[in-house]
């Protein structure tokens, strides 16, 4: 089966793409489909990498802040824009599933939200006041997350059982080349003194894989019938307590936020950590910065597909609890090192980690979910993405504030490097309730994920 290029509309490698929306697809995709598919990730991650990092250097680097803490200035400018994008992209992952056009019913939502996205981002590489700045990515989300929520389906609409784990890994895959090539971007422009140059580079990669997939994916299955109901209607429903009957899926995003939290409390804070604790000026902390991201993806490649392959055998739950088990270690070791030399070692177990998790992660959620509503559950399953980043800002930033006031800002990074420890083992024990579906030799059975009546709420 090759790949065919068509417009929007048409078919390009999968002639039969299920009829019925609650369905999963029966053929197997090209790997050049599958990369196709999982390509977008790498543009949307690293804008996400990127600005993330491109505030965290105008915060420490800059007057931007002026008198305002530097913990309480992160939380401020990431709080609403993460509100933003928490409540947009489940809503229209939600409303795409109904979606009729003759592009499919994801499509039209990516291209709108990748062009305002540039718009946006834009926006953030010229601001120079924190108001200024905060509401240029309260804009940023709500594009990016137009775009995202849509896209979370396209896994579940389109990759049959057997390439789930295949497609999982590419994914992860593009989700980790995607942070790193966001950070790497901005990491090298601050050592050479031009930051927004990394925030217009960062565009045009969205633009690119954006691109790849609206004109060589096909447009996937059919919408859900709207049955009379109003958009409206179809929004609110979204976020209706009926989800909370799949309790493995309640268990797995709350196990999923925990972790990428105690991943975010090292991504937001690193540029502090190593001015505070190492005494680096920009230009300093830009270069250790790059050589910490240049192990971080040598330890994310290193796992992503010999444990994606591990998962397809042992299940994806033993894998995700090793994956907490190293980046705990790994984050203990940046918070206590004595040198930068130990940091970036144990950045690349930190790395190590992030690559086991999502190579597998993906995987567990598209078993468990409802086929027909992926868009709605992808959407909400990634209220774990979009609040994490928030949450870390806000816990990591409580913790340096205040350890800052009672033991000085060199031991302040520290502390809250060691709260994501905590954080790990919290996310390794709200995954124990998570019913995997069964696997038989060479790949899933695929099992209904249990339903609790009334409805299981985690603690």
């Amino acid at each position: 089966m090759g790949d065919v290029a068509a417009m929007p509309g048409g078919a390009t490698g999968v002639p039969d793409a299920p009829a019925d929306p609650g369905s999963r697809p029966t053929a197997l995709l090209p790997l050049t489909q599958l990369g196709r598919i999982s390509a977008y990730w790498l543009g949307l991650t690293a804008i996400d990498a990127a600005v993330g990092l491109f505030i965290a250097y105008q915060l420490a680097y800059t007057n931007i802040r002026g008198d305002i803490p530097l913990g309480a200035a992160t939380a401020g400018v990431m709080v609403m824009g993460a509100i933003v994008g928490i409540a947009v992209q489940p809503t229209v992952g939600g409303i795409s599933d109904y979606a009729v056009t003759k592009w499919g019913r994801r499509k039209p939502f990516i291209v709108i939200g990748s062009l305002l996205d540039v718009v946006f981002l834009f926006a953030i590489a010229t601001s120079n006041t924190l108001l200024m700045l905060a509401t240029s990515l309260l804009l940023l989300q709500f594009s990016t997350n137009f775009a995202r929520g849509p896209f979370q389906g396209y896994v579940p609409d389109l990759v049959a059982e057997p390439q789930v784990g295949v497609a999982s890994a590419m994914v992860g895959m593009m989700q980790i080349l995607g942070n790193l090539t966001g950070y790497a971007l901005v990491a090298i422009a601050a050592f050479y003194g031009n930051r927004q140059l990394a925030i217009v580079t960062v565009a045009v990669i969205e633009l690119v894989t954006m691109a790849s997939v609206v004109l060589k994916v096909d447009k996937g299955p059919p919408p859900k019938p709207r049955e009379g109901k109003s958009w409206s209607t179809i929004a609110r429903e979204v976020w209706g307590t009926d989800i909370l009957q799949e309790r493995s899926y309640v268990w797995m995003v709350a196990s999923r936020l925990f972790f990428l939290m105690a991943g975010g409390i090292l991504f937001a804070y690193v540029v502090v950590y190593l001015r505070d604790v190492f005494l680096f000026n920009e230009a300093e902390a830009g270069a250790v910065n790059g050589a910490m991201l240049i192990v971080v993806a040598g330890g994310t490649l290193l796992v992503v597909v010999p444990v994606s392959r591990l998962s397809d055998r042992v299940g994806r739950k033993p894998v995700i609890y090793g994956a907490c088990v190293v980046g705990a270690i790994g984050a203990a070791m940046v918070a206590l090192a004595p040198h930068p030399a130990i940091a970036i070692l144990g950045a690349g177990l930190f790395g190590m980690s992030a690559g086991i998790f999502l190579s597998v992660d993906w995987a567990l959620m598209t078993d468990i979910i409802p086929r027909a509503s992926a868009g709605r559950y992808m959407g909400i399953s990634n209220v774990a993405t979009g609040s994490a980043g928030l949450l870390a800002a806000v816990v990591g930033g409580i913790v340096l504030d205040v350890t800052a006031r009672l033991g000085g800002d060199a031991v302040a990074p520290r502390a809250a490097f060691l709260t994501a420890v905590v954080l790990y083992g919290v996310s390794a024990l709200l995954l124990r309730p998570v019913v995997e579906p069964r696997r038989g030799r060479g790949g899933a059975t695929p099992t209904a994920a249990p339903r609790m009546d009334p409805p299981a709420v985690p603690a």
